[in-house]
């Protein structure tokens, strides 16, 4: 399959992404953690043999994997992410079948009615028009597609069974954290909210939502922990919150965050954690002339799974 990166990516997201930035150890542990709700969620939308599929925003790919068990080896997946980091780390656990790009998502190097379907997981809330980055995607999809978008809760909820009023100062000073780190007002991030909205907004049609909880509890298994630890206890919380708590309340969280301490938390009987993951589907109007997406300049494939004609003919300086 041949794949040309266009000549130009944008320096910076919304988010502080660029292609230079690398944040595929985080990537690998959610998508251990999240494993099984991530499944059901790919098995929810069975493809027909011959489908294309593409994962925009594809991190370090294990959804590619997923992807292709779930369709039993009888469609391509095409995995697309903007950082370099990330497109390696895909292309180290990629299939055969599995073709993996560098690529934007308001740009990306794909002809028009490439797709059968567009799945962008954590990916399109980068973006500072929501919209404008769903419209474009969905551009790629032929008439009758699909587009499955799917965010997590930007701050998942730790619930403290045993401290409600440490619990709430926490995930306060957690917002307040991403307020000052993206330099965004709290109603920015409400964003993640509107997924129904954003497709609708694009001009998807039959949009559907559905919302599976990533609950854990007491015992946890090891890749549970892992996340957990490392991405929740030390990436969000950790030394980043002391100047937004109380001395006392940010002495009392380092305990609860230490592996090495007897009141840390992962390893209470009475520990719940709590994070929505949710999809909103929409479909592609079709047109009156079904054969237009074919028509346009490097458009057409074969329902067989071919690819080569997928690539637009863009090239760098």
């Amino acid at each position: 399959m041949k794949c040309i990166v266009q000549s130009r990516l944008p320096e910076t997201g919304w988010l502080g992404d660029t292609p230079q930035r690398d944040y595929a150890g985080k990537l690998r542990l959610f998508n251990a953690f999240a494993r099984p709700e991530l499944r059901e969620a790919i098995d929810a939308l069975p493809m027909p043999a011959g489908s294309c599929v593409l994962d925009a925003g594809c991190g370090t790919g294990e959804a590619l994997g997923w992807w292709h068990a779930s369709m039993r080896g009888r469609g391509m997946v095409v995995g697309m992410d903007l950082a370099a980091a990330h497109v390696e780390a895909a292309h180290g656990l990629a299939s055969a079948r599995a073709s993996i790009v560098q690529g934007d998502m308001l740009g990306p190097p794909f002809a028009d009615g490439a797709f059968d379907l567009v799945w962008a997981v954590n990916a399109v809330n980068h973006l500072g028009d929501p919209i404008a980055g769903v419209r474009t995607l969905s551009k790629l999809l032929r008439q009758g597609g699909r587009i499955a978008v799917g965010q997590s809760s930007l701050v998942p909820d730790m619930y403290f069974a045993w401290d409600a009023r440490l619990e709430a100062r926490v995930n306060e000073a957690v917002r307040a954290y991403y307020r000052e780190r993206y330099g965004r007002s709290e109603r920015d991030f409400t964003a993640v909210r509107s997924l129904a909205g954003w497709l609708a907004g694009a001009g998807l049609r039959d949009v559907r939502v559905h919302t599976r909880m990533i609950e854990r509890t007491h015992p946890l298994a090891e890749t549970d922990e892992r996340y957990l630890l490392e991405c929740i206890f030390r990436g969000t919380w950790g030394e980043r919150l002391r100047k937004y708590l109380d001395p006392q309340d940010f002495e009392e969280l380092g305990w609860l965050c230490d592996p090495g301490d007897e009141r840390y938390a992962l390893r209470r009987p009475d520990f719940h954690f709590l994070q929505s993951l949710t999809f909103a589907v929409g479909t592609r109007q079709a047109a009156t002339d079904t054969r237009a997406g074919d028509r346009q300049a490097g458009g057409k494939i074969r329902r067989g799974g071919n690819l080569n004609r997928v690539a637009r003919s863009t090239h760098l300086p």
